[in-house]
């Protein structure tokens, strides 16, 4: 029997075709869990739709379990028994959700996007010139990685060359179930000290010298009328980093997978640059970086003929919902001329991502430098995976981009 929580599950990568025949069956289906009381797997595009629009009935707040298949309010927001860490904002839900979201909106605003594109572009040109092309190489250290984290470096007003560290500290945050990332408690406890003392550092320094950056804006949000404490910045400061570093990453890392599996599909993007913008829809559509969020139901109700009962957990599978072959046509097919019209590997509803442009827009200016030098793309070996439930990443991925 599919196991969905089991980390295992996803190691040869997300087990699409079983999804496709539980989904089959049912749009909601029950999963035990030999650690738990077991949890509703939403499968469904049109459920997981509903359960994410409707925050006052599947609730992502901390105290009620929180955002991950895991019971945060018994184990902690990256499931390591830390108590220094707060609750970041997406284990919140209205009205404090939309509150510490208005605070953080206007980094990320079009206008101030429309002014951070022309440095990302450069930014890109001069990771892609450091690949060797033709040859085999690691891709993430070279430009998947690199890219979003010197964004994010960019938008949180810290040194450009810390990025390795956030690479690190990222990894050590969402890699609860892989040995790499988490090899003990006490490695683990060593990671959070550093980072919280960067974090603190941080932190004091953006009360006394605000300025236009994300780290700023959530060292001085104000939630009715209260200072946010260090607790909760340091919570939503790692909610920045994840969120803005392993979709994005692993985005690229899909599609050039993709790509190399449908060389057609590139043949198409390169010949029509104008493409791009719609293609990168598909991208994140095809890779589903994120694989669930968790929810707990308020009251009792009914989803997908299920009977849910106050209390059960609620857990939606993204992958699956972006593989629904009631919205999407042939859905298992990479198509860089698909209409998407509504993916869900941001979210959807009141907690649908903040950063979703700013990914759009690093995957359009990534593939569109390697639309001017790069023929074909060429995976070489199999690529290494993160041992997660959560995130449907890479450790390694060795490519060869021909000319």
């Amino acid at each position: 029997m599919l196991d969905l929580k089991n980390p295992d599950t996803y190691q040869g990568g997300v087990p699409y075709a079983a999804l496709q025949d539980l989904r089959a069956e049912g749009p909601v289906h029950w999963n035990p869990e030999s650690d738990g009381a077991g949890f509703w797997a939403v499968l469904g595009h049109d459920e997981i739709v509903a359960v994410s629009r409707q925050p006052d009935l599947f609730s992502s707040a901390f105290e009620n379990g929180g955002h991950r298949i895991f019971n945060e309010n018994q184990v902690g927001l990256t499931g390591a028994g830390e108590s220094a860490i707060g609750i970041p904002f997406i284990s919140r839900d209205p009205p404090s959700h939309t509150q510490y979201r208005k605070f953080v909106m206007p980094a990320l605003s079009p206008a101030r996007l429309q002014g951070i594109e022309e440095r990302i572009a450069k930014r890109v040109e001069r990771l892609f010139a450091q690949v060797p092309l033709g040859e085999t190489v690691n891709i993430l250290p070279l430009l998947t990685v690199p890219l979003p984290l010197l964004t994010l470096a960019e938008l949180l007003g810290v040194p450009a060359d810390l990025w390795p560290d956030l690479h690190r500290w990222t990894d050590a945050f969402v890699g609860e179930d892989d040995p790499d990332f988490r090899q003990s408690p006490e490695a683990m406890q060593a990671v959070l000290a550093e980072f919280m003392g960067f974090a603190t550092a941080l932190f004091e320094d953006r009360r006394a010298n605000p300025g236009p950056d994300i780290a700023s804006l959530l060292a001085n949000t104000e939630i009715r009328g209260e200072p946010a404490p260090l607790r909760d910045f340091i919570a939503n400061l790692i909610l920045a980093l994840v969120g803005g570093n392993e979709t994005t990453r692993n985005s690229i890392n899909h599609t050039m997978i993709a790509l190399a599996e449908n060389p057609g599909q590139w043949d198409i993007l390169r010949a029509d640059p104008s493409l791009m913008t719609a293609a990168v829809k598909e991208m994140v559509r095809f890779a589903s970086p994120v694989i669930h969020m968790r929810r707990t139901a308020m009251r009792d109700t009914q989803l997908g003929q299920q009977a849910i009962c106050k209390g059960d957990k609620v857990v939606i599978f993204y992958p699956a919902g972006n593989r629904d072959p009631a919205v999407f046509e042939n859905p298992d097919r990479f198509e860089i001329t698909r209409p998407v019209r509504q993916h869900l590997a941001f979210g959807s509803g009141a907690h649908v991502c903040v950063g979703s442009r700013l990914a759009e827009m690093q995957l359009r200016l990534a593939f569109a430098e390697m639309a001017r030098h790069v023929r074909a793309f060429e995976v070489v070996g199999e690529p290494s995976r993160v041992r997660s439930n959560f995130i449907n990443g890479f450790k390694r991925l060795e490519v060869r981009l021909l000319v």
